[in-house]
């Protein structure tokens, strides 16, 4: 077989059973080797032609900030990459430059074995980082495909409290939009959702800055990108999920009084909306809400950062879930009768 083929050059490490492949890999052929590719000491082939395929892609996932025409998305940094391969979703490929080598043993359990089944890509330091989205690239990307979610999925939680969510609204900076989602994730969010406000649209939560953001949290957490705001709504409240609409201004005359996190019950089915950085949520959207919220704060200062406001919101909404669940844990210990010792059963004869 010619050597300049992608089977042999550009797709070193597929499992040798075509029908053992997963679907990402399945779709991931793109385009022939250049014919002056290398190989590495290890055998596999070196992408180092800048019009490579599978490098176009990366570029446009990664600097581009853009998903590929299946959808994949970029992760960088072998902090990225590592959440990527143990959350489950699928995986087009992972790339490794030169230098970035280094990382691979790290990586080894997760991309070696037969069932993760996905090229394994390498080029040169110079490439990477013409594709790298970062100032210093650590030499480690993957594509992957973030994980499907339906509304039916948000309002499921599964855990011992109701559904907690998140509705960003406007929220334009993908650092912000990253912040919030692990923050949320942290203190027990089970989804999110994003949407337009108005003329504000959302940064999306798979976006090269947003990720790295969010840490990975937004390929763990279910999140429900691009739906219609007004949809969202409607449907949260035949659902009965309770919308609690963040403030940051106060309220007029006629208008509900505005609720400190501690007023609000987060052990029912809830979810915050948080609306654009400097003109939060519109008018409307306040108004349909179930109640607003704001956080009391000294005189002088104005409001907080978005992902600062969020943090605190979602440190009550713990600390309120985390104390009922374990008053059931306490009650359903109390509930049960005492144990009996093999010597209170038996006691000894004299």
């Amino acid at each position: 077989m010619p050597p300049n083929l992608l089977s042999t050059m550009e797709v070193p490490q597929l499992a040798p059973a075509a029908g053992s492949l997963l679907p990402s890999t399945v779709m991931a052929t793109p385009g022939k080797a250049a014919r002056n590719n290398r190989s590495t000491p290890n055998g596999a082939a070196l992408l180092t032609s800048r019009d490579n395929r599978w490098l176009k892609e990366f570029r446009m996932a990664l600097r581009g900030g853009l998903p590929t025409e299946d959808g994949f998305v970029g992760v960088e940094g072998i902090r990225l990459v590592e959440e990527a391969l143990r959350s489950g979703c699928p995986i087009r490929a992972v790339l490794f430059s030169e230098s970035g080598e280094r990382h691979h043993e790290r990586l080894a359990s997760l991309i070696d074995r037969p069932e993760m089944a996905f090229p394994i890509l390498r080029t040169t330091d110079r490439l990477f980082e013409g594709l790298a989205d970062t100032e210093h690239p650590q030499g480690v990307a993957a594509l992957v495909h973030p994980r499907q979610t339906s509304f039916d999925d948000l309002v499921s939680a599964p855990s011992a409290c109701a559904p907690l969510l998140v509705v960003l609204a406007g929220v334009q900076d993908p650092g912000n939009v990253g912040t919030i989602l692990r923050t949320a994730a942290a203190f027990g969010a089970t989804g999110a959702a994003t949407a337009a406000s108005g003329v504000s649209g959302t940064a999306s939560p798979f976006s090269p800055k947003a990720l790295r953001a969010s840490a990975g949290a937004a390929l763990h957490l279910p999140v429900l990108a691009g739906m219609s705001l007004s949809i969202l709504l409607a449907q949260l409240k035949v659902a009965g999920v309770r919308t609690l609409a963040s403030s940051v201004h106060e309220p007029r005359d006629g208008e509900q009084p505005l609720l400190a996190p501690w007023e609000v019950d987060w052990c029912q089915p809830v979810a915050l909306l948080v609306g654009n950085e400097g003109a939060g949520l519109p008018e409307e959207v306040e108004r349909s809400a179930d109640a607003s919220i704001r956080i009391p704060m000294a005189s002088g200062v104005e409001s907080l950062n978005a992902a600062a406001a969020a943090a605190v919101v979602f440190y009550e909404a713990a600390r309120q879930r985390n104390s009922i669940r374990a008053s059931n844990i306490q009650e359903s210990v109390a509930s049960q009768p005492p144990k009996t010792t093999d010597a209170a059963r038996s006691p000894k004869k004299t």
